[in-house]
């Protein structure tokens, strides 16, 4: 149990009332196991209604469950992923992607964890090349894992360049609604608008108990999607239980709520900190990635929970949810000022 608000993660939140509410309502009587019940077919809708109506949306126990499956779908054995090097798939899934399908992770080196369409292009000279592995699929991250945010103009242009290669363009969407929340648009705008295939969208991260789903945008894509969900174990047999958290973060718009409030507290403890210290990333979500001094550092881990993000540099990583409160943000800028950097 950790007392006091955690700045470590927006994982380390509890569950929103209204997701709680809607698996205790879930909770009467007996269903069909496996999604063949009515609450999925509220979350497909619910899903079909956000991206659109050739979207098809399934339920997943985590998101590197639905990254895994996603790629999967478009991947063959000797295909390769262009992404970020910062990358959850590529630094924080444990080579997931790499062991269960047997691809390639092509990582790019990028300086805000956002690849451009000259780094894709840089990647395609292997096209081919029977020596190499092939590029398939550009993988991004929304918001990437530095707390930057990609706008839709800026999806769309990796989408071209991708598709004008043959390639598919995936999203890991874990922070999704905080890009859309910070971004005033619709979760719409930002992927099937923008031309994005196939993305994770997340829960978790935005007050589900942990709710993930895989969403295809392209149709055709969706033949296998029911086999290698089963193969990836990311079938819940009470489906329902997972389906209602997502359709509840859907409903009447909770998910840009909790993504709004989240990233209003980054907001207000940046402007806290603006002239102290300085950050290493714009802050563009709900992430927020302040320079400190070592000794800082260590003082500051006495009295708060965070992750640091590049110790050589002393660059933290303080991550707000949305349950924090403005309360916890000015008792961390306090402490933080106390330590005079």
């Amino acid at each position: 149990m950790i007392h006091g608000k955690s700045f470590g993660s927006d994982n380390h939140a509890g569950v929103h009332p209204d997701v709680m509410a809607a698996i205790a309502a879930a909770n009467v009587g007996d269903a069909v196991a496996y999604g063949a019940d009515p609450w999925t077919r509220d979350m497909e809708a619910a899903f079909r209604t956000a991206f659109g109506e050739h979207t098809t949306a399934y339920a997943m126990f985590n998101g590197t469950g639905a990254n895994v499956v996603g790629l999967g779908l478009m991947l063959r054995s000797f295909d390769g992923v262009i992404c970020p090097d910062s990358a959850h798939i590529n630094g924080h899934e444990a080579g997931a992607a790499e062991r269960v399908l047997g691809t390639k992770l092509l990582p790019v080196r990028t300086e805000d964890g956002k690849l451009r369409p000259a780094d894709v292009l840089g990647q395609l000279e292997a096209l081919g090349n029977e020596h190499h592995s092939q590029p398939k699929v550009v993988s991004i991250s929304q918001v990437t894992e530095c707390g930057t945010l990609y706008t839709a103009d800026e999806v769309a242009a990796l989408a071209e360049v991708a598709h004008a290669h043959g390639l598919y363009l995936h999203m890991d969407g874990a922070r999704l609604a905080n890009a859309a929340a910070e971004a005033d648009c619709s979760l719409r705008a930002l992927t099937t608008d923008a031309g994005v295939d196939v993305l994770s969208f997340g829960g978790t991260k935005n007050g589900a108990l942990g709710a993930e789903a895989l969403v295809i945008l392209r149709p055709e894509l969706d033949a296998s999607a029911l086999f290698l969900r089963k193969q990836g174990m990311q079938l819940a047999s009470k489906t329902r239980f997972v389906s209602v958290q997502l359709t509840a973060l859907l409903t009447d718009d909770l998910w840009r709520r909790n993504a709004a409030h989240a990233n209003t507290m980054a907001h207000r403890l940046a402007d806290g900190l603006a002239g102290r210290f300085p950050f290493r990333y714009p802050v563009e979500s709900n992430a927020v990635f302040p320079i400190l001094s070592e000794k800082a550092i260590v003082e500051l881990g006495h009295r708060h929970l965070f992750s640091i993000w590049d110790r050589p540099t002393g660059v933290i990583r303080l991550v707000t949810s949305f349950d924090t409160t403005p309360e916890d943000v000015d008792t961390l800028i306090a402490d933080l000022h106390a330590l005079g950097g």
